[in-house]
């Protein structure tokens, strides 16, 4: 059931113990929003935990909060007031689903949310779902602590790719400028979040080695099948990366996760790849979609050229 930004915050200042979740493999948004939400309700004297059924990102650890983050354990159920799920459709958040008894408020900014929630708050406008938390602790009166605006610029910052991406708006500025004047120190955020072992990097030297285009130059892929990613150390941030090549159109990245299991992502500057990940039980934005191809890995990279091939001509 859809439901406005005020019956959203009706919805959380009436719960008193709060559960806050994000999809699994976490990014900046899923993170951000996570702990910043958490920040203002424990402010509110409310009893809020973020449960991520994923490891985190050691990156994050510039954030406050990152190290109460917890990861549901199974056969221990939690019984709260609310779950909160954040940046994500119910299908992504692993098992915290099975271990929280709670009604489900669900929170995103994804066009592609499947509305499975109990209660779905959804603005497609704003450039992360930490945008809407932004919005809710305004809605609610609240006030930004220093935490809680490092943690909401976080999100704001990544999934806008630090205010370039087309998602940023006048009003994604004013929200970025508000919470520095809460305090903020972007250039912690930024430096933290920027490094990268030396094997990480010379795993994405290594994944570069695979780098094909196609439609004339319109596309650039990177397939990895599992064989070759055991011998990478790291391959995140490959679609960003090549995403910048002069004359591409679309990147995508296709990896063997395991035998018959296989991760896309997808980076545009035109075309509207949700159409595509959509095709195989995925979803995301115009401009950034994923989705997994549950193939063996020819079957899923043949498959995959032939959705963004028919996109491209339908596009043409």
């Amino acid at each position: 059931m859809k439901i406005s930004l005020r019956e959203t915050a009706a919805k959380l200042s009436a719960a008193q113990k709060i559960i806050i979740t994000a999809h699994t493999n976490p990014d900046g948004d899923a993170i951000g929003s996570s702990l910043g939400l958490m920040h203002f309700l424990q402010e509110l004297g409310k009893e809020a935990q973020v449960l991520i059924d994923d490891d985190i990102p050691a990156i994050f650890d510039v954030l406050p909060g990152y190290e109460h983050i917890g990861k549901p354990e199974e056969g221990k159920i939690i019984a709260a007031d609310l779950l909160v799920a954040l940046d994500v459709s119910l299908d992504r958040i692993g098992s915290v689903s099975e271990v929280v008894k709670a009604p489900v408020l669900n929170i995103d900014h994804h066009i592609t949310n499947d509305d499975a929630a109990d209660m779905l708050y959804l603005d497609g406008t704003c450039a992360a779902t930490a945008e809407i938390i932004y919005q809710l602790v305004k809605e609610m009166k609240g006030t930004f602590t220093k935490d809680c605006a490092m943690c909401l610029y976080t999100g704001l910052a990544t999934d806008s790719g630090w205010f370039r991406y087309s998602n940023t708006t006048p009003a994604t500025m004013r929200a970025g400028a508000e919470l520095l004047a809460a305090g903020v120190e972007p250039n912690i955020i930024s430096e933290g979040l920027e490094r990268r072992p030396y094997e990480s990097v010379k795993g994405l030297a290594d994944a570069l080695q695979h780098m094909e285009l196609f439609h004339e130059g319109r596309v650039v892929g990177v397939f990895l099948d599992n064989a070759t990613l055991e011998t990478i150390e790291s391959s995140e941030g490959l679609v960003d990366m090549i995403r910048t090549i002069e004359g591409t159109e679309l990147a995508v990245v296709l990896k063997e996760k395991e035998k018959d299991f296989c991760r896309v992502s997808m980076r545009s500057k035109g075309l509207d790849v949700t159409k595509i990940a959509t095709q195989f039980g995925g979803g995301g934005h115009v401009r950034a979609a994923g989705c997994a191809i549950q193939k063996p890995f020819p079957e899923a990279k043949a498959e995959l050229l032939a959705a963004i091939r028919t996109a491209m001509e339908q596009q043409a």
